[in-house]
């Protein structure tokens, strides 16, 4: 089922440097969230700390508050794992392991919470993630096949069928279709409009057209001379690409800045 999330005070940190300062605004359940900006804003690093991955950094950390359902992830007595178990990552280029089958790709996150799994129970989670993520048909008849067997579009819906396995509630996808080409680029967006039926998803994109087609809301970062990243403005898509509050906002949409 689709969470609710919310960033209050967020700020993120390598040692010294600050990256992200005080960046408050919600997430809403089952609608797509893109965070655009200028390369260096923050972006990824702030993708990151939604599911507790950016503190995995030497030096990385975070104040603030990041919320799901009301609950802040970061709250010491929370396990990490099941953090990122509920909130699902899917990278910029795929990233299936090479040496899986593809039946084994789909498994491979689940398999670090469960280590034996029935195959009847395994076959169920397969067919249900793979097709959540529009690729059996395409592979059904070619499980045992090396994941890197397929084609760039095949394997990022492999790597968003691995992240459906373990039933999260988000998902994040950070540039997801960056390194695809404008046919599976075209199917992932038509995926993630289906997905966003059952699952909150944030996406980074920098790509201002797919911000536009996808997007329910959009968080529009900018970093100043001290490169930290900061939220310039949040709103519906609608409101941002049609009438901007922020010189900031709309010089960046136009190609102005950026």
């Amino acid at each position: 089922m689709a969470a609710s999330m919310a960033v209050e005070r967020l700020s993120a940190f390598y040692g010294s440097f600050q990256a992200l300062a005080d960046i408050t605004f919600p997430i809403h359940p089952a609608a797509v969230t893109a965070v655009i900006g200028p390369s260096g804003c923050g972006k990824s690093t702030f993708i990151r700390c939604l599911n507790r991955l950016h503190e995995l950094a030497p030096g990385a950390r975070i104040s603030g508050r990041v919320l799901l359902d009301g609950v802040d992830i970061y709250d010491p007595a929370i396990d990490p794992a099941r953090v990122r178990q509920l909130i699902g990552m899917v990278f910029q280029k795929p990233n299936p392991f090479p040496h899986l089958s593809i039946y084994d790709n789909v498994l491979a996150g689940i398999r670090l919470h469960h280590s034996r799994i029935p195959k009847p129970q395994a076959d169920d989670i397969v067919e249900r993630s793979l097709r959540a993520a529009a690729l059996w048909d395409e592979v059904k008849d070619k499980l045992g096949a090396p994941g890197s067997s397929l084609s760039g579009g095949q394997q990022q819906r492999l790597c968003i069928a691995r992240a459906l396995a373990i039933e999260p509630e988000v998902l994040l996808m950070d540039e997801p279709t960056s390194a695809l080409d404008p046919i599976a680029t075209y199917h992932i967006e038509e995926l993630i409009a289906e997905l966003k039926r059952r699952y909150t998803i944030v996406i980074v994109t920098h790509n201002m057209q797919q911000a536009a087609r996808i997007a329910d809301y959009v968080a529009f970062l900018l970093a100043g001379e001290e490169r930290t990243g900061r939220l310039i403005e949040f709103d519906t898509a609608e409101q941002i690409f049609t009438n901007p509050k922020r010189r900031e906002t709309e010089e960046y949409i136009t190609g102005k800045i950026g």
